[in-house]
């Protein structure tokens, strides 16, 4: 017995092929992850934020009243800085609010990884973060941030109605 095949079927293989051979950048959901570990003998805590590459130029497009394209050796750090920089706050238990130092970004695939430090000489006891990164662009927004210091890790999640969170330890 002969079986038929639709064309149908060899449409969307020819499709998954095609789609296969190349990232695909368009994604369902908006999400950032970011990673703060404690270097003790730097006394610093050492931050990446992951985003979407294509959220990111249209939040930085947005916030410069200019078209953004991020790629490899780009000149856009100043604008990323301006960017990031209240979006991403700490204020220690005393009220104090501490410095972030913008290192630097590069581009992973269909993601830009933001690099940040945060001087931290004294115990880290907790205090309140805010991570509002992208919230501006999408309602949906989560951000999710991993917390190590001393061996312990904490994971803090931020959307549009949380976006600042206390951060004990």
């Amino acid at each position: 017995m002969k079986t038929r095949r639709s064309p149908f079927i060899l449409i969307l293989c020819m499709a998954g092929c095609l789609l296969g051979s190349r990232p695909l950048t368009l994604h369902d959901f908006h999400a950032s992850v970011t990673q703060m570990q404690y270097n003790a003998k730097e006394r610093v805590f050492e931050i990446s934020v992951r985003v979407f590459t294509d959220d990111f130029e249209k939040a930085l497009s947005e916030d410069s009243n200019t078209k953004v394209q991020l790629a490899v050796n780009d000149k856009n750090d100043s604008l990323i800085e301006k960017y990031i920089r209240p979006r991403f706050a700490y204020v220690n238990p005393q009220k104090q609010a501490k410095p972030i130092n913008y290192v630097g970004h590069e581009i992973e695939a269909d993601a830009n990884w933001l690099y940040l430090e945060m001087p931290y000489t004294e115990p880290f006891r907790g205090g309140l973060l805010k991570q509002v990164v992208l919230m501006e662009m999408f309602d949906d927004q989560v951000n999710m941030v991993n917390i190590t210091y001393q061996g312990q890790k904490k994971t803090f999640v931020f959307r549009k109605n949380q976006p600042i969170q206390d951060v004990s330890f």
